[in-house]
């Protein structure tokens, strides 16, 4: 088994000279640390593992599918195949593991908010190995809640699985973000086909809501820097956002003009969602079982309460016009 280093802020090492001067706490050195990805074939997870084996974490992967992982072009320094809803596997993915990522998502399948029993299911099996199994801390990739109103279906099932992992090791972190801006994001994704193949946008009432996207660089950044927060700062959410508030409305409009689109737009007084939901992924391509509860989440304002995560996790964050353009740019060059 790997063993955490524990530095005190006067003998940090230089890649975190600058977090030890503002006093955070007690660091702990990535040398030999054991972490577990799970969901590792995904669009976050197939990224976050290079950035974190780049940081000298031994990695190991946790999926259903080695062939997916094979196709995603993740190298792992170890793979354990198995069933999160099931638990098969969990034991033998968390053995030894200090750092555990739980990035398993399941808005698969029909619109009848199936996924939320199904990922609370997930969330109890993976919690109640990880305690067994001892993991000292576990990090979360959640989503931004309403401040003033019930969070959607979708975003109420992310703080249900989010309540469960905080609750199962000593030093979770939770993070909660808006809509990511990356080539791989499936909701960023869903916009521009919107946006390219509708000749007249209509906006249902929730364009005037506001909102806070994240460069996807960003949030790997966030994810990583995770593993070795000083404990001060642990055992809680963090939400997270970029630099720019904006409406959707606004949001669509610029994404539309980095793509040299012009599109006129119908403000409608309604939101419809039931309806304008299977529209839209009839559009896109996309599962009306994900649209659905994704556009339930936009009928309120979704804006970070930590003004201060950035500092705290030593990330520098990317403008929204950088982030579109970069994710534009790599779909461009995607196969």
């Amino acid at each position: 088994m790997f063993s955490p280093q524990i530095a005190v802020n006067d003998a940090i090492s230089p890649p975190f000279a600058a977090i030890g001067d503002r006093k955070l706490g007690v660091f702990v050195s990535l040398d030999g640390v054991q972490t577990l990805v799970t969901g590792v074939s995904g669009s976050v997870g197939s990224a976050l593992v290079p950035r974190l084996r780049r940081d000298g974490h031994a990695v190991r992967g946790f999926a259903r599918s080695r062939e997916r992982v094979t196709r995603a072009g993740v190298e792992l320094d170890d793979l354990v195949l198995g069933d999160a809803t099931t638990g098969q596997g969990l034991k033998a993915a968390l053995k030894d593991v200090e750092v555990a990522y739980y990035l398993i998502h399941s808005m698969e399948g029909p619109a009848t908010g199936a996924f939320v029993d199904l990922e609370r299911r997930q969330a109890a099996a993976f919690a109640a190995a990880a305690r067994a199994a001892n993991v000292r801390r576990i990090v979360y990739l959640g989503g931004l809640l309403p401040q003033h109103a019930a969070p959607s279906r979708h975003l109420a099932s992310r703080l249900a699985v989010e309540r469960a992992l905080l609750a199962a090791a000593p030093e979770p972190v939770a993070l909660r973000a808006s809509i990511v801006i990356a080539a791989s994001s499936r909701s960023f994704r869903f916009l521009v086909r919107l946006i390219e193949r509708l000749p007249v946008l209509a906006l249902p009432a929730w364009r005037a809501n506001r909102t806070q996207p994240i460069d996807g660089r960003d949030v790997l950044e966030f994810l990583a820097a995770a593993a070795t927060l000083p404990t001060l700062h642990t055992g809680r959410a963090w939400d997270i956002g970029g630099p720019d508030v904006m409406t959707y409305q606004q949001l669509l409009d610029r994404i539309a003009t980095v793509l040299m689109i012009d599109r006129p737009a119908i403000s409608l007084p309604f939101n419809l969602t039931p309806v304008a939901s299977v529209i839209a992924a009839a559009v896109a391509e996309e599962d009306p079982g994900l649209i659905e509860p994704l556009m339930e989440s936009l009928e309120h304002d979704l804006l970070p309460r930590d003004r201060d995560a950035a500092t705290v996790f030593g990330v520098k964050l990317h403008t929204f016009q950088a982030a579109v353009e970069r994710a534009v740019r790599d779909m461009e060059g995607a196969p």
